[in-house]
């Protein structure tokens, strides 16, 4: 298979941004505001679209709140990049290979993440967010559109996650999936192609050998 007919599709907090343990410290807060008696709180929504969230876990009446404490929560939070992965980008793109971010993260959380890293958005092709599929992970849609915004077929592309929802979307989708152990230990992602623990010494050459 050739480069020019591959994509790579990336999950993003967890995969590229470092901010998995942040989110965590956060929710954290909202279940001691807001308790929902669910013990791992933080763990078992992880990777989990806002939406699905608020309607598994929270009062309708709370919703509004929760969201308004997030928004302003996103607005400042740091935004780090993991060790090794926008260089891991940058190779790709330098390689020629289209990408698209595909994230359960809303718009206006993209535009904080534009403003802290205005280089951001030049690397990828096309950026999904929640908004703009009905089904979130650990249904496949959002990844099925990221083939085809890139007009690559699906299972020429390779895709990058860390979540367990975020593995289970992948694999739905046919894609060839490479996952991170950034956010849960190797053998909860055994499912993956591939699981490595950072994109540092990954190359175009072994992930076209998966």
């Amino acid at each position: 298979m050739t480069n020019n007919n591959i994509g790579v599709l990336f999950d993003l907090d967890g995969v590229i941004l470092d901010t998995e343990g942040i989110y965590s410290e956060f929710w954290g807060s909202i279940d001691a505001q807001f308790p929902t008696g669910v013990e791992n709180f933080t763990e078992v929504i992880k990777g989990t679209c806002l939406d699905d969230i608020l309607n598994t876990y929270f009062p309708k009446e709370n919703h509004a709140e929760i969201i308004g404490i997030l928004q302003d929560f996103q607005k400042n939070m740091p935004y780090r990049y993991f060790p090794h992965a926008i260089e891991w980008v940058k190779a790709l793109h330098e390689a020629g290979i289209p990408m698209c971010i595909v994230t359960s993260s809303d718009e206006q959380k993209m535009e904080a993440v534009y403003e802290q890293h205005p280089e951001f958005r030049g690397f990828f092709h096309s950026v999904i967010v929640g908004e703009m599929v009905e089904h979130a992970k650990p249904a496949p849609d959002c990844f099925l559109l990221g083939a085809k915004l890139l007009g690559k077929d699906i299972a020429d592309c390779y895709i990058f996650e860390d979540s367990i929802n975020g593995l289970k979307a992948a694999l739905a989708s046919g894609g060839r999936v490479i996952a991170l152990s950034t956010s849960n230990p190797p053998h909860m992602l055994a499912d993956a192609r591939l699981v490595i623990p950072s994109f540092e010494d990954f190359t175009v050459e072994k992930m076209l050998s998966i």
